[in-house]
């Protein structure tokens, strides 16, 4: 073990808690600083196992580094300082702390070495991100928050399940890669895609993250599923299942997001869209794949934490989020639109942009594999991807009918926010080798093609064009979409309000035939001794006597015989 390397999680873990003692400036310095210096702590280990622990007769790596863990680990503390930036204001003292929390435990997990330390981070993750939730309070927070933790549970139960299987399988806590091949990589599986937001349990995502605070949904955003993309990237690349699971995640949220109204909730429904990518991406399994899954968790970090930053400014200046009750902000708020605009070109893979860079690369390990299928999917989902988060986004929120509506420009620290993040968002776009450099497998793939520019702006186009051309069909009014949380929100408390009722009816019943049965035995009772029974009667002595003498008789024979 080494002493001298500090663990950037356990750090940010430590500055989180101590933000709650401190106050004033001391306190906003230290939420900047805090994450940037867990930034030099991560750029300072060596690749390798670097602290090893003793538990019972297991080796525990709580601190071990490749460059697909700094990778991750880098993004998540740039979130983090970016996220700690445009929540300077916010007045809820909880929930930066637990924000950092939640930060230092996605760190930790994708440092962790072993799966017990994995799985501790892991838990960690989730108490910090339902306390970003709760600290918003109110009764729609806190009742997503407890639904929230229900699912995160559960998950966490599978997980330590399948790792309980895996030691006793093979007696060792490393965690390398593994195949579906037995019931305990399957629990460790679905463990990791509960946590990404794989169906049937996509819906606890637009459920909980909107509710939060116009700051937390901008923390919750990036953790907890590009955690998940990290471990199945590195437990289970080249799973073949992976691909039709983030097929289905695909447009599972292309089409969720079209029908919401929300503007929150649209954007909560893109996280799912964009991860179904990158695990399809995982499910392919080369290293073209990995890398594109890999960038492209790391750039959505970016272009959705901008997006959701622009989405966190109206909500905070105007107190509304549906897109039925917004529109014409760009009048009163240009840089705030500027800078949806940029993340939602981004977020549509437009040239020049972050997400142009990365996207591309899954598509093209599904055409070097020859998937002919999963690449058609792919571009199809591309266009979707622009219709719901690259146009119906800003268009309903900012340039639609106007809305009347004047606020104001966000204060500084959110505006300094954005802008950093719009700068990530180009700057990576124009200059791809400053990520390709950082991936976990060598490359010199060329995004820049003039067939690749030539076919993304001809799919933007006309899906621009279909937006528009649709656009009566679009417009959004005050309705809900059901979804499979549904079976859960709606159902179980049906079905357990109607259990209770039917148990409520057969105790009474259950209540009232006892009180017959014992009714009827009382007056049996009555009538064998009561005052007028026959028992209960005067007995004549010469019948006692002669009673008496057949008992007596009786006993003798019963003895001698």
């Amino acid at each position: 073990m080494t002493d001298l390397l500090v663990h950037p999680g356990l750090f940010l873990i430590a500055g989180g808690l101590l933000l709650a003692l401190l106050t004033g400036l001391a306190r906003r310095i230290a939420i900047v600083a805090l994450p940037l210096l867990a930034l030099f702590f991560i750029w300072q280990i060596p690749d390798g196992s670097n602290w090893q622990l003793r538990f019972l007769d297991y080796t525990l790596s709580p601190l071990e580094s490749s460059k697909l863990s700094r990778l991750f680990a880098t993004i998540f503390s740039i979130m983090a300082a970016a996220g700690g930036l445009f929540a300077l204001g916010q007045t809820k003292r909880l929930e930066i702390c637990a924000a950092f929390v939640y930060a230092g435990s996605a760190i930790g997990v994708t440092l962790a070495g072993d799966l017990l330390s994995l799985f501790v981070f892991w838990e960690l993750m989730a108490i910090g991100s339902t306390l970003v939730l709760w600290s918003q309070a109110g009764k729609r927070a806190e009742a997503a928050a407890r639904r929230y933790l229900m699912i995160h549970l559960l998950g966490g139960v599978i997980l330590l399940a399948g790792i309980c299987g895996h030691v006793v399988q093979t007696g060792d806590l490393t965690f390398r890669a593994m195949s579906a091949d037995s019931a305990a990589h399957w629990l460790i599986l679905i463990g990791f895609l509960i946590n990404a937001g794989a169906p049937p349990l996509s819906a606890w995502l637009p459920d909980a993250y909107p509710e939060a605070s116009w700051s937390g949904m901008v923390f919750l955003s990036a953790f907890t599923t590009k955690t998940a993309v990290f471990v199945l990237i590195r437990g289970f690349a080249g799973t073949e299942l992976l691909i039709w699971v983030g097929l289905f995640m695909v447009f599972y949220g292309i089409v969720y997001a079209l029908l919401e109204n929300d503007m929150r909730r649209i954007l909560a429904y893109s996280i799912v869209n964009q991860v179904g990518f990158m695990i399809a991406g995982i499910g392919i399994g080369t290293e073209m794949s990995v890398n594109g899954a890999a960038a492209h968790a790391f750039t959505h970090i970016i272009y959705k934490g901008l997006l959701l930053m622009s989405a966190g400014s109206v909500l905070l200046m105007t107190g509304r989020r549906k897109c039925s009750e917004l529109g014409g902000l760009f009048h009163s708020m240009p840089l705030t639109t500027a800078c949806g605009v940029i993340g939602a070109l981004s977020i549509s893979a437009f040239p020049l942009t972050s997400g142009f860079i990365s996207k591309s690369m899954i598509s093209q390990a599904a055409a070097d594999g020859q998937l002919l299928w999963v690449w058609m999917l792919l571009t199809a989902a591309s266009a979707g991807v622009f219709l719901h988060a690259g146009i119906k986004f800003p268009w309903f929120v900012f340039f639609q009918k106007d809305s009347g509506l004047r606020p104001q420009e966000p204060p500084p620290s959110m505006r300094w926010a954005m802008l950093l993040f719009a700068f990530l968002c180009i700057a990576l776009g124009v200059w791809p080798e400053l990520l390709y450099r950082l991936l976990p497998y060598p490359t010199d793939y060329q995004a820049y093609s003039g067939a690749h520019v030539l076919t993304q702006l001809q799919l933007l186009l006309f899906s621009g064009l279909a937006f528009f051309v649709m656009l009566p069909y679009l417009k959004r009014t005050l309705t809900i979409t059901l979804d499979t949380d549904w079976v859960w929100r709606k159902w179980l408390p049906s079905l357990g309000s109607f259990a209770t009722r039917q148990i409520t009816c057969l105790q009474a019943l259950s209540r009232a035939q006892a009180q017959s049965l014992g009714n009827a035995f009382m007056a049996w009772v009555n009538r064998s001794l009561g005052q007028d029974a026959r028992l209960s009667g005067t007995w004549a002595t010469r019948d006692m006597a002669l009673w008496v003498l057949l008992l007596l008789l009786g006993y003798l024979l019963l003895y001698y015989l």
